[in-house]
């Protein structure tokens, strides 16, 4: 008996002996940010562990271990062969999220699951950005429920969430923006989204509603764009042809390894226009990377140079309008209104995971243009620039049994224009009206706490202190006028956040949040283009009240997202058209703005190796009860009056198919109900219905070559109707009418090695 307990502790040793300890790391491809809760295990074993808050794993490997198998729920399955892995192991994790519970945010900083987020997300993937043409990001934006993309001329864009773009006569204001990390934002306080490819972007994440804890000044919103990235070394090139004169092109190389990826892209896009004076010709070259020197850190950078130019058709009245959609005013045609455009976005962000408690993400950014237009009552050319930085540290803790995250950050910007202003002759510059050089300096920090309570509640507290100077000189005043320089300080302003998250159950979640914001005016608002300098103008402030539910159904077949919200602005900052068509601003009392936002999907099929892979339904809905307080202009009160430019209901529907052969199909409609174009609601633009649809084949051939030809369709019923509509117009001039009925073809190849 003692000789069989001595071989059997023999053979007890020898097992333990032959097993080793394998260590490592699980990320996501993409972002490589940390997996949490990952199943890391071997093929044909139960025994496994779980990856833990920053992606780290250890895991006994008995000999003649064949196969490690990684899996997350939102992620493609990995299986690695044990004989070619090394400690420590990185394993990367590629994204195939189907519903909200498996999509992981970085909203409000908290890198968390949708499910356990407080707060009013739109997200936007890269399957859902190639439902559309992919020539301008407005259609996949327009699906959101609570965003509206405008375009009033061909690439003149405005956004609104949650009718922030009130203020905003053209450009995007009182929305912070950001593409990777880096604030998008010119030197006049405008977003230039116009000088991005909607090619180039591989997702979006919209945050609605004031998000100054973490973001600063705006009480819109704030948008998160990320370029599209890949982990495959490829050549591609690809084309682009559609109605009235749409022309696009790209060619695009990609070089990956397992400890970098390197990005450079042309695209070129030309349009002669639906109406007259709306041609376009937009030329830009990106130049993107991500380096991994260790899985301690990760270096990223850009560069996008932009080179625009396009026509400024002008807005029409009504009868003119309805007589021929296509017209441009005159006025504009006499003077060829456009806009030329050069710009260069810079971009460097360095994230450090010190250990599993501490890290640290720092970003340095410069932006600059220079603008060149010709516009209806002056020539404008000015030289923007602007520099910051931004930085966030990062500590994970046990407050006895909690698990909880501090976050302490800041955010500095430094911007300079010279804007000088000339007599226009007929799209020639004459003589210099004036010269003016405006200085903006503006700062916040920011501080966030979120705990882990018991029963499933999330807890998130943040707030942020923003500081504001302006600086105007009127340099060709200052022979004559000892009085040529303008300052203005605004007060420091305290900006809080409470968020709380009940998890229900694996698959279903409340949210509760009340948050303040505050946003100022910008540069192009202070000085606008007739030349006035509005020093009084006063930044809105706003606060948030918001619940919502979020979940899904039937194995998770069935997503829904439902949100209600409450908001409150005060010094509302609202524009109005001069007689000669400049834009002016004030303050117009207060707003009480409404709202529902509704978003579902359901996955009729989802079925890999079946001859019908996808088909999913989907839809969203808006209802905004908008409407002015205590606003009265000179004798006129509005008072009580539906807030200007947005409409109270919104539905979007759409069906997506795909074939496992290759083939698919993206079907898109859009309802939007009547929307008031004065602060007096005695102009209205109709309510109008559209439906657009994009099919075609997509395949990749012996894992080498890949193809996508398709052909799309948009206003399928020919619809008159006006997608930005001017404000406030002066001469009952409120009209910009969209595309009729157009088509487009397209044909993308590419080279996988």
């Amino acid at each position: 008996m003692k000789y069989l307990l001595t071989c059997l502790l023999l053979l007890s040793f020898l097992s333990v002996a032959a097993q080793t300890t394998l260590t490592g790391r699980v990320l996501h491809a993409t972002t490589r940010q940390p997996v949490q809760a990952a199943s890391i295990g071997l093929l044909g074993s139960t025994a496994g562990t779980l990856s833990d808050a920053q992606g780290n794993f250890i895991l006994g490997l008995p000999a003649g271990a064949d196969s490690l198998v990684v899996s997350s729920l939102g992620f493609q399955t990995k299986t690695v062969a044990v004989a070619s892995l090394k400690n420590p192991v990185l394993v990367l994790l590629a994204p195939t999220a189907t519903s909200l519970q498996e999509v992981v945010v970085t909203g409000y900083e908290t890198r968390r699951p949708l499910l356990q987020t407080a707060g009013a997300i739109g997200l936007l993937s890269s399957r859902d950005l190639q439902r559309f043409s992919e020539t301008t990001l407005v259609p996949a934006l327009n699906t959101l429920p609570g965003v509206r993309m405008e375009e009033r001329a061909t690439a003149s864009y405005r956004l609104s969430i949650r009718g922030s773009s009130l203020r905003a006569p053209y450009g995007v204001r009182n929305v912070k923006v950001y593409l990777n990390e880096i604030p998008m934002l010119e030197a006049n306080g405008t977003i230039p989204l116009n000088m991005l490819d909607a090619a180039t972007i591989g997702s979006v994440e919209v945050i609605k509603g004031p998000g100054g804890s973490v973001y600063g000044a705006g009480t819109g919103g704030t948008v998160l764009l990320e370029t599209a990235r890949t982990q495959e070394s490829s050549a591609s090139v690809g084309g682009l042809v559609g109605s009235y004169g749409l022309k696009k092109g790209f060619a695009a190389a990609n070089v990956a390894t397992e400890n970098s990826n390197l990005q450079l892209r042309y695209d070129r896009q030309t349009l002669d226009g639906y109406r007259e004076q709306s041609a376009m010709d937009r030329q830009t070259l990106l130049l993107s990377g991500q380096f991994y020197p260790s899985q301690k850190q990760t270096l990223s950078f850009h560069a996008l140079y932009s080179d625009l130019f396009y026509e400024l058709p002008g807005a029409l009245t009504q009868a003119q309008f309805n007589d021929n959609p296509r017209a441009a005013r005159q006025v504009n045609k006499d003077q060829r209104a456009a806009i030329n455009v050069e710009g260069l976005n810079l971009g460097l962000v360095h994230t450090y995971h010190f250990n599993d408690n501490w890290s640290n993400t720092t970003a340095l950014f410069g932006v600059f243009s220079f603008l060149d237009h010709p516009f209806v009552t002056d020539y404008e050319r000015n030289l923007n620039q602007s520099f910051g930085g931004r930085t966030r540290t990062t500590y994970r803790t046990q407050l006895g049994t909690w698990a909880t995250r501090f976050t302490l950050g800041a955010e500095a910007h430094q911007r300079f224009v010279n804007a000088r202003q000339y007599k226009n002759n007929a799209g020639v510059p004459g003589v210099l009206n004036y010269d003016d050089e405006v200085t903006v300096r503006e700062g916040f920090v920011f501080g966030q706490a979120e705990v882990d309570l018991p029963l499933d509640f999330l807890l998130t507290v943040g707030a942020s202190l923003n500081k504001l100077t302006y600086g105007i000189a009127r340099v060709s005043d200052a022979a004559t006028n000892s009085n040529f320089t303008q300052k203005r300080s605004l007060d420091a302003t305290f900006s809080p956040r409470v968020g709380l998250v009940k998890v229900l159950s694996p698959v279903l979640s409340a949210h509760g949040s009340i948050s303040a914001g505050f946003s100022p005016p910008t540069e192009a608002e202070i000085r606008p283009s007739d030349g006035s300098i509005n020093t009084a103008l006063e930044p809105e402030r706003g606060l948030n009240y918001e619940l919502g539910l979020r979940g899904s159904l039937w194995q998770r077949r069935f997503t829904y997202d439902l949100v209600g919200f409450y908001f409150n602005l005060d010094e509302t900052i609202v524009s109005r058209t001069t007689p000669s068509g400049v834009a002016v601003f004030a303050n117009a009392g207060a707003t009480k703005q409404q709202g529902v936002e509704v978003a579902s999907s359901f996955l009729v099929v989802d079925k890999s190796q079946a001859l019908v892979t996808l088909v999913k339904v989907w839809g969203t809905y808006t209802y905004n009860r908008f409407k002015f307080q205590d606003y009265q202009q000179n004798e006129k009160d509005f008072s009580g009056n539906r807030l200007t430019g947005t409409a109270p209901h919104v539905a979007v529907a759409g069906v997506d198919a795909e074939l496992n052969v290759g083939f698919y199909l993206n079907a898109t409609a859009t309802y939007s109900d009547n929307v008031p174009l004065n602060d007096a609601n005695t102009v209205y633009a109709p309510e109008y219905y559209i439906f657009g649809a994009r099919a075609g084949f997509r395949k990749v051939f012996a894992q080498k070559w890949g193809v996508d030809f398709y052909g799309g369709v948009d206003n399928t019923t020919d619809r008159d109707y006006s997608l930005g509509n001017d404000l406030n117009g002066f001469g009952n001039r409120y009209f910009q009418a969209a595309p009729g009925r157009n088509f487009y073809s397209g044909l993308q190849l590419k080279r996988l090695f």
